[in-house]
């Protein structure tokens, strides 16, 4: 036999391709029910986007929301704490990346790239747990006027950014939009 010989396709060609396909499709339909059982539930999917209402916070006022099991920090800053948070320059900062989902993942940990944005720079929306290992810090508290974590001693800013103690990044601004002057789309 060379290698220019052909050779017709038979019934026992048929068989191993048919016997091969079913196989395929048995793994298949055996692996779909753990494969689907992955998905996040309904309730999880509910949770994807919140909308707070923020008409009853006077500047220096925050409020906390719950958005996919974590918690939300919703703070109306004063212009005290504005300015206090741009006088801080970058090189004294633990982590000078602002973490902000709706922003480059690159910029830089200033004060506007960590809040609402421009004309909304009051504003700081941020995921209330500690960078270290996950507790909730305590607002207005620390040795920055910002968020305290008490269990390992984490000092954060005004800004949410982390200026002492062991955790590692500044608080995480999670994805949100202003819908409207008083409401906060998260997610």
């Amino acid at each position: 036999m060379s290698a220019h010989d052909t050779t017709e396709p038979n019934r026992r060609d048929f068989l191993y391709v048919a016997t091969g396909m079913v196989g395929v499709v048995g793994a298949a339909s055996v692996a779909w029910p753990f494969i689907d059982q992955m998905r996040p539930d309904a309730s999880t999917l509910a949770m994807a986007t919140i909308e707070v209402d923020v008409s009853a916070l006077e500047p220096g006022m925050s409020l906390t929301a719950k958005w996919r099991g974590k918690p939300v920090f919703i703070r109306n800053r004063t212009d005290k704490e504005i300015e206090e948070a741009k006088a801080v320059a970058l090189t004294d900062l633990k982590d000078p990346v602002a973490r902000n989902a709706n922003i480059a993942s690159d910029a830089a940990a200033t004060d506007s790239d960590r809040s609402a944005g421009e004309g909304k720079e009051n504003w700081i929306v941020m995921i209330g747990s500690c960078t270290h290992l996950g507790c909730v810090p305590l607002g207005q508290a620390g040795d920055f006027g910002g968020w305290f974590c008490p269990c390992h001693g984490s000092h954060y800013d005004t800004a949410g950014r982390i200026r002492k103690g062991p955790a590692p990044e500044n608080l995480a601004v999670p994805v949100f939009e202003f819908i409207s002057d008083t409401k906060i789309r998260i997610g």
